[in-house]
């Protein structure tokens, strides 16, 4: 037999016991010392292995597990099961989002082997670098600096489309977030348009102001939807911009065409809220939706650490940047856009299915519409 390491031909061995075998045959031939010595191992492991070996059999040539026999950290039968019913609960969320916010007493390695162990484990595909990081160069803004502004379709969220077919829910979401603290505004519509892109700008914005925010030197920034900026060979401003700009000191810019990631703090809680809210929460009424809504909304905004901000809520953010903010400035709920529409703009023909613009004589009624509700959110 050629002179091979025992230890190195079992590194090579695809079925060790086969090698096992041919070691307990020489021995019990030629002897405990002789075998060692043509296997290249030591006595030792000689005298174990004819020890376990049942004659005529592989069996007692396996190897053995050499995990310690009292384990004080396993994993409970309790401690599993939790892991699985919230894993069933809340099924896009990581193990580190399980373990922080709800505290497991397991490391998260031991979570995402139960993740695999019963095939609940649900990867996600990331790049393996960041091409350009601008987290450094957006923490050096002021607060509310830059609000981004975008819509979002609801109706192609599969858990989310029979609730809302059933229960008349709306299908589109407006969203407006701060860059530099993460804070977010929701409100929701049956339809882009630029009446309630622009109703939903005022909101928020009057909200800020009545919380102590200054808005001078800031901006709003969406992409070149017509929800924003009305047709895209207008001569004059559409009325969003107009809303916008007419606040003291406020822009409105649009990203360049194409660039898509020029938005991405605000696309980015359009896909954590899919997978939160709409995709894991039951629905009853339009009542039970909004109210459900507007707890995820306070919840994101107070309660909800970033790991892409430090692990801070945006409230944090605030409270650490700046104590003139009124605390309720976290507070503002989501509403249905559709319903605070004046009465009398039904008689304003729609031309199909255009754009519903919003010149001076449909402004002087939404003016004292708009103070209204952001009094009335202000004040909820």
């Amino acid at each position: 037999m050629n002179p091979i390491a025992y230890f190195n031909m079992m590194r090579q061995s695809k079925d060790p016991r086969y090698l096992r075998l041919e070691l307990v045959r020489y021995a019990t031939e030629h002897g405990v010392k002789p075998a060692a010595r043509a296997f290249q191992t030591t006595p030792k492991t000689v005298r174990k292995w004819l020890k376990r070996h049942k004659p005529g059999t592989f069996d007692g040539l396996q190897e053995h597990s050499r995990a310690p026999h009292h384990q004080p950290n396993t994993v409970t039968a309790e401690q599993r099961q939790r892991v699985l019913d919230l894993k069933c609960q809340l099924p896009t969320w990581g193990a580190q989002r399980l373990k922080r916010d709800y505290d497991l007493p397991i490391s998260e390695k031991a979570i995402l082997k139960i993740y695999r162990e019963e095939d609940e484990a649900n990867p996600k595909r990331r790049k393996s670098q960041t091409k350009q990081d601008l987290r450094a160069v957006k923490a050096g803004w002021r607060l509310f600096e830059q609000i981004c502004i975008d819509t979002k379709d609801l109706n192609d969220i599969p858990e989310f489309w029979t609730p809302a077919r059933l229960l008349q829910l709306p299908i589109v979401q407006y969203t407006a977030r701060d860059v530099v603290s993460g804070l977010q505004f929701i409100a929701y519509a049956q339809e882009r348009s630029l009446i309630c892109a622009t109703l939903f700008a005022a909101i928020p914005l009057k909200h800020l102001q009545r919380c102590g925010v200054s808005l001078e030197n800031c901006r709003i920034q969406t992409d070149n939807g017509s929800e924003f900026i009305g047709a895209w060979n207008a001569a004059t401003d559409s009325s969003f911009t107009r809303a916008v700009q007419a606040i003291d000191g406020l822009k409105h810019v649009t990203i360049p065409p194409g660039a898509h990631t020029w938005q991405a703090d605000v696309e980015t809680v359009h896909a954590l809220i899919e997978n939160e809210f709409y995709r894991v929460e039951s629905f009853t009424s339009r009542r039970d939706f909004i109210n459900k809504a507007a707890a995820y909304t306070l919840w994101f905004n107070v309660a909800r650490t970033n790991s892409y901000k430090n692990h801070k809520t945006p409230w944090q953010i605030i409270a650490e940047r700046t104590s003139k903010i009124n605390p309720s400035v976290i507070a503002l709920p989501p509403i249905f856009l559709d319903t605070l529409w004046p009465k009398n703009l039904d008689s304003i023909s729609k031309r199909g299915y255009d754009v519903v613009p919003l010149p001076s004589t449909m402004g002087l009624h939404l003016k004292p519409l708009i103070i209204l509700v952001s009094t009335n959110a202000h004040h909820e």
